[in-house]
């Protein structure tokens, strides 16, 4: 009986001091309650910024413009200075940002996130993507991560930074609104991603990453803006950057495949009047003389359903086939004429400087 008594007495201390100690515990740690969950750090994407804001530069250009005031007799210039971005792709000094940037500047200067200023030379540049490739002579530098576009999805978060009205390393927030946005009139090859992330000036040639601080996109342009709207962004795809910069590090420039055509979209009342109930085609409006599209007998009102066994749907998409061969690459066609649909194999050439 002794014993009895003497275990129940070390089993209420024992259950006593327990209670004792998950008391204290629960008073300093209430997150570790089951099914409470207790966060003291608000969601942020600071982790992300800071594996990709050291690679961001800020570009500093000069220009001689003329005075609109002045006569062709007293000609008068004056040296405008603009803010812009460039991203680091490349340790060993190469950087990305848009043509657009460069383009007529006098003078470049690029600064690092570290402080450091220099002058770039431009390796290359692509007017019909906006984009242009520079190099610097400053040692090992902090490359970005090189994430992918091809898999963006209306609705992920994006970030975009630059050095917007000189304020360096600014970081604004959006999610992807579009992906593939074209018809702006903006470049040739039009493919943008759309963001409503802030991209100011000084933005251009800056970096659009998601949520892991991967580059996604080359930030490039904004909506023309009432006051009081909403700015729309476009953002250059990584996808499309990627091929663009390889060519012009090992060519100097980029080499495109050319078809010699001018295609149109079709609308689908237009579409179901000539039979097409597919939904894809677009029309031939001018097939150009001695080009590769003439040697294969393509004519022009000819509509073009497929691209190497690709349903074409718009114009974008068949300029974006076009671009991404190579000269010397046969592209397979499948068409219609006068109802009757056709295939034939068009050998392209190489893009000419004038593609008419």
């Amino acid at each position: 009986m002794a014993r009895l008594k003497s275990a129940v007495v070390f089993l209420l201390q024992s259950i006593v001091v327990g209670l004792a100690i998950a008391f204290i515990v629960v008073l300093f740690r209430p997150d570790l309650m089951p099914g409470v969950a207790i966060d003291d750090k608000p969601a942020s994407f600071a982790d992300a910024v800071d594996l990709s804001s050291a690679s961001v530069a800020n570009i500093y250009t000069k220009r001689l413009v003329q005075d609109t005031g002045a006569g062709e007799s007293q000609a008068k210039f004056r040296v405008e200075t603009s803010f812009a971005s460039a991203v680091i792709i490349d340790s060993a000094g190469y950087l990305v940002t848009n043509y657009h940037v460069v383009a007529t500047a006098a003078e470049i200067r690029v600064q690092l996130s570290d402080g450091r200023i220099t002058d770039p030379v431009t390796v290359g540049v692509d007017a019909e993507t906006d984009l242009a490739l520079l190099k610097v002579e400053l040692g090992d530098l902090p490359a970005i991560r090189i994430g992918r576009s091809d898999n963006l999805r209306i609705g992920d978060v994006v970030l975009a930074i630059g050095n917007p009205y000189g304020l360096t390393t600014s970081v604004t927030q959006g999610i992807v609104s579009a992906t593939g946005r074209g018809l702006l009139n903006l470049v040739t090859f039009e493919n943008f991603i759309q963001t409503d992330a802030a991209i100011n000036a000084g933005n251009s040639g800056g970096a659009l990453i998601n949520s892991l601080g991967e580059l996604v996109g080359i930030n490039t342009a904004v909506l023309a803006q009432e006051p009081g709207t909403e700015g729309i962004g476009f953002a250059i795809p990584v996808d499309l950057v990627r091929g663009v910069i390889d060519q012009i590090k090992r060519n100097g420039r980029v080499v495109r495949g050319y078809m010699g055509l001018l295609p149109n979209d079709l609308t689908n009342s237009e579409r179901l009047a000539m039979g097409i109930e597919s939904g894809n085609g677009i029309l031939l409006t001018d097939v150009y003389d001695n080009g590769p599209a003439a040697a294969a007998d393509l004519r022009i009102g000819d509509v073009i359903l497929e691209l190497n066994g690709e349903p074409v749907y718009s114009q974008r998409q068949a300029l974006l086939i076009s671009a991404s061969t190579s000269p010397g690459d046969t592209v397979d066609v499948v068409g219609l004429r006068d109802g009757e649909r056709f295939t034939t194999t068009v050998t392209a050439t190489e893009r000419p400087d004038d593609p008419r």
